[in-house]
């Protein structure tokens, strides 16, 4: 992965992890990793846990960011949940899938688009 390109998934995940808490969600884990992958952000709403997926794009040439999330990486994400489930003490009442599209504008505000429950 070039330079660039992770310069913007990590501007994606900074504003997406602000929008999150703006909205009253508490931030449990940012980029956490293990053996299977990564989870962008873990984030506790209430009484549940969101895992949530950020996907950050320049432009919709290739499809918009959250059509880049595919069976296989909806698959992934809810293993890396259960996994993460396991090695934490975190109890939740629901388990939920969100994900959050990042789309800087050439001019003006970048666009964020939070999808509850996307899969």
């Amino acid at each position: 992965m070039t330079t660039e390109r992770r310069a913007l998934g990590a501007y994606g995940e900074r504003l997406a992890e602000r929008h999150l808490r703006d909205q009253g969600l508490v931030v449990l884990a940012r980029s956490w990793r293990c053996a299977d992958g990564e989870v962008d952000l873990i984030l506790r709403d209430g009484e549940d846990v969101v895992f949530c997926e950020v996907k950050t794009r320049r432009g919709d040439r290739f499809g918009t960011p959250a059509e880049a999330i595919g069976p296989a990486k909806v698959r992934r994400l809810r293993r890396l949940a259960a996994r993460w489930l396991e090695q934490t003490a975190v109890r939740p009442r629901e388990v939920r899938f969100d994900v959050v599209a990042v789309l800087p504008q050439p001019r003006g505000a970048t666009v964020v688009e939070h999808v509850r429950a996307a899969f």
